[in-house]
Parts: structure tokens; C-alpha cells; sequence
């Protein structure tokens, strides 16, 4: 008796260390030129119904015990199910009227990740940026290579016509037309139907494992195979239990040459700052140099936040103690 007394009161005195760690997701689908006033109400209702039901369905993973790994798994899948992102079936058109995607995948416990880039054929490539890390020897795979890859783990492969929207075929007609220098998901747009979207996702679960996903399509009228920011990790894309998760969406090249989702976990990490006064920091700087764009970051106490230099973003979070919040234009909140 006296041992389980015993046995007992030491599980007491436990109690805070096994007590489960908050919760939490953040999610966006891209920023740029996001114009209110041109922006229709059944437009807006559209982005923000796939918003939630996105954040919603990552966070009701967490809620129910699940990895952070498998939420944003889940939030991305839905985002690239969607036709309003640049992602999966929205993904924008290439020079050749083709479509290339890429994604990326990062765990914050061992730093563990996958990537794929200019893939054609699989319907959901953040499926195969996990699959990439889970199965292979390997972080990044390519192209056809990669393709086989996904052939091989049986993940859903679809005609490249899968991918075809038509208001997206009509954004690189313009654009063609236009005779002006490549525009990017994050630059200033005369279009206001050219619709931006780079989608991620990042969370905290209660094992306090944090895991950040991205995915895109790229940028109109890409060429040459053109790679942009989401599969580098620490550009797109950075997770570490040690300082915060980051997904980015913005203009890929500033993104890539700036490192920017794994130098706002290291100001987080060395600086002793907050993981928003981070990204807030990283993308004024940015903006000095002419790179557009926003990430959406949760630190290892599961603090959730955003930040981004463009006149909108597509985003959402959902908490312990955050109930679900959906924002596209500027706000003051957060």
C-alpha cells in the first residue's frame, strides 16, 4: 500500500511535465496585390470558406492527438485540392502552357525533410515531398525522377491537364501580351483576376513537435525549369523545435538569397526575440530590397503568427486558445 501511495504522489508531482503541450496551426495561401474593392463578395467567401475548412481540419488532427506532421499534411492536401491557389489544381501556367510544382516538407525534432521540384504528374506534391522524406534516402528529388518516385510510393497521378484553369490560362496570355519583365506570384499586378497562391502550412502539436509544409505552383510564365524558393529548406520552407516552424510565399529569388524562413528561426534562436518580431524584422528588410511577400510562423511555445510586406495575404490560425480566425486584406488584429 505504502508503495502505491507512494507512486501516486510522484505521479503528482509529474504532472506538469506530462501535461500536453498547446496546440495550434497557421496557414496561408499566398500574399500580393489583394485588392479589396476589386475583390467580389462571392470571390472573398470562396477564399475564406477554403481557409477554414483548411485550418479547421489541420487543427481537429491536433485536437484529436495527431501529429503536427499529419495536420499540415492535411491543410496543404486541401489547398491543393482547391482551384483558387497556386498550388496543385491551381497551380499557374509555364511559358510552354504546361504546369511544374513544387513542395516541401520540415520536421522540428530532427530537422528531417523532403522535397520535390518541377513535378508534372502527382496530384498532390506535398504528399510526395513527405513521401521523399518517410521513404527515401533522399531530401530533394526532381522532375521525371521524381515522378517515378511517386509512381513507385502509389500516390495519385494525373494528366498535366488536371492542373488547367482557365482564368489562370488567361493570366499568361496577358501576361505574354504585356511585353513586360516576368511577373511573380508577390509583385505588383495590373490583373487584379491574377490570383496569388503558394500555400503551407505549419503547427505545433501537443507532443510540442512542430512541422512546417509548403507547395506551389511557382510563377506565371516560368522557363528554363525555373525552381523558386518553396523546395530550398530555409527559403520556403524551416522547421526547428529549438525556435519556430516558417512557411513563406512571396518572390521566390529574394526568398532564396535571403534565407528567409531559417533566418527568422535563428533571430528567434540567438536573438531571444519573439518568433513575430522575427518575421516582421526579416520581411522589412526584405521590402528594402525588393522582396515581396509574408510567412506564417509558430514558435515552440506555440505562439501562432504572421507577417507579410504585401497589401494582403490569404491566411488563417486556429489554437488552444485562438479560435479559428480567417484574414485576407490588412488587419490590425495579430
Amino acid at each position: 500500500m505504502k508503495a502505491i501511495f507512494c507512486s501516486v504522489l510522484l505521479l503528482a508531482f509529474n504532472l506538469p511535465a506530462l501535461a500536453a503541450h498547446p496546440i495550434g496551426i497557421v496557414i496561408h495561401g499566398g500574399a500580393g496585390t489583394i485588392n479589396q474593392a476589386q475583390m467580389t463578395a462571392q470571390q472573398q467567401q470562396a477564399y475564406e470558406a477554403t481557409l477554414r475548412h483548411a485550418v479547421d481540419q489541420g487543427y481537429l488532427v491536433l485536437e484529436q492527438g495527431g501529429s503536427s506532421l499529419d495536420a499540415v499534411t492535411k491543410a496543404v492536401t486541401i489547398l491543393e485540392d482547391s482551384p483558387l491557389f497556386n498550388a496543385g489544381k491551381g497551380a499557374v501556367y509555364t511559358w510552354d502552357e504546361t504546369h511544374e510544382l513544387d513542395a516541401s516538407i520540415m520536421l522540428g525534432q530532427d530537422r528531417n525533410a523532403g522535397a520535390v521540384a518541377g513535378v508534372t504528374n502527382v496530384k498532390n506534391p506535398i504528399l510526395l515531398a513527405r513521401a521523399v522524406m518517410e521513404h527515401s534516402a533522399h531530401v530533394m528529388l526532381a522532375g521525371s525522377g521524381a515522378e517515378l518516385f511517386a509512381k513507385q510510393q502509389q500516390l495519385e497521378l494525373v494528366e498535366n491537364q488536371y492542373f488547367n484553369t482557365e482564368f489562370r490560362h488567361e493570366a499568361l496570355k496577358r501576361m505574354k501580351q504585356s511585353q513586360q519583365a516576368l511577373p511573380h506570384q508577390a509583385a505588383v499586378l495590373q490583373d487584379p483576376n491574377w490570383k496569388m497562391g503558394t500555400v503551407g502550412a505549419v503547427a505545433i502539436d501537443k507532443a510540442g513537435n512542430l512541422t512546417a509544409a509548403t507547395s506551389t505552383g511557382g510563377m506565371t510564365g516560368k522557363r528554363f525549369g525555373r525552381i523558386g524558393d518553396v523546395p530550398v529548406l530555409g527559403a520556403g520552407n524551416f522547421a526547428d523545435n529549438t525556435s519556430c516552424a516558417v512557411s513563406a510565399t512571396g518572390h521566390g529569388e529574394y526568398f532564396i538569397r535571403y534565407q528567409v524562413a531559417s533566418d527568422i528561426c535563428a533571430r528567434v534562436k540567438y536573438k531571444g526575440i519573439t518568433a513575430k518580431l522575427a518575421a516582421e524584422q526579416v520581411l522589412a528588410e526584405l521590402a528594402y530590397v525588393g522582396g515581396l511577400g509574408g510567412v506564417i510562423v509558430v514558435d515552440k511555445a506555440g505562439t501562432l503568427s504572421w507577417a507579410f510586406n504585401t497589401e494582403g495575404m490569404y491566411r488563417a490560425m486556429r489554437g488552444a486558445n485562438t479560435p479559428t480566425l480567417v484574414e485576407i486584406f490588412q488587419s490590425t488584429k495579430n
